[in-house]
Formats: C-alpha cells, structure tokens, sequence
C-alpha cells in the first residue's frame, strides 16, 4: 500500500475565476490539467459572464432589452 500523502504535499492551482487556490483530489486524477475551477458555483458564475458579454454588458444596465414580457415575468401586469 503506499504511503498517506498530507494535503499540503498535494499540488494545487488557483481558480480562474475566484483565483483561490484548490488542491488535486483523487477523482480529478486523470483530467488535472483540464481542471480550472475550484467549484460548481465558479463554472456556472463563469458561464453567467459569457452569457453577459453576449447580450452587450452586465444584467441591470440601462437600455437592456428582455425577451419575456412584462406580464411573464411578474405574473401580472405593472
């Protein structure tokens, strides 16, 4: 059996998004080098800001156009 290995030998990167660093785990042994988030809610923050730069700026800002209307999106109208 080989040896117990302490987390702090364990390599590390940092996140592409948070820029926190995260140690290696076992089930990320075959893809390390494909790794590039710490967590699921990294990946999905990182896919909200492609998402933003497709439509043209970040969500809020003036003169953002919805495809829903009014009425779908509050259940009622204003």
């Amino acid at each position: 059996m080989p040896p117990m290995r302490r987390k702090g030998d364990l390599p590390e990167k940092p996140c592409a998004v948070c820029g926190r660093p995260f140690a290696w785990r076992k089930k990320w042994a075959k893809v390390w080098d494909e790794v590039r988030y710490c967590s699921d809610a990294c990946r999905a923050k990182r896919g909200d800001d492609i998402g933003r730069a497709r439509r043209g700026g970040a969500k809020g800002e003036a003169g953002e156009s919805d495809a829903v209307p009014e009425r779908q999106r509050h259940g009622r109208l204003r």
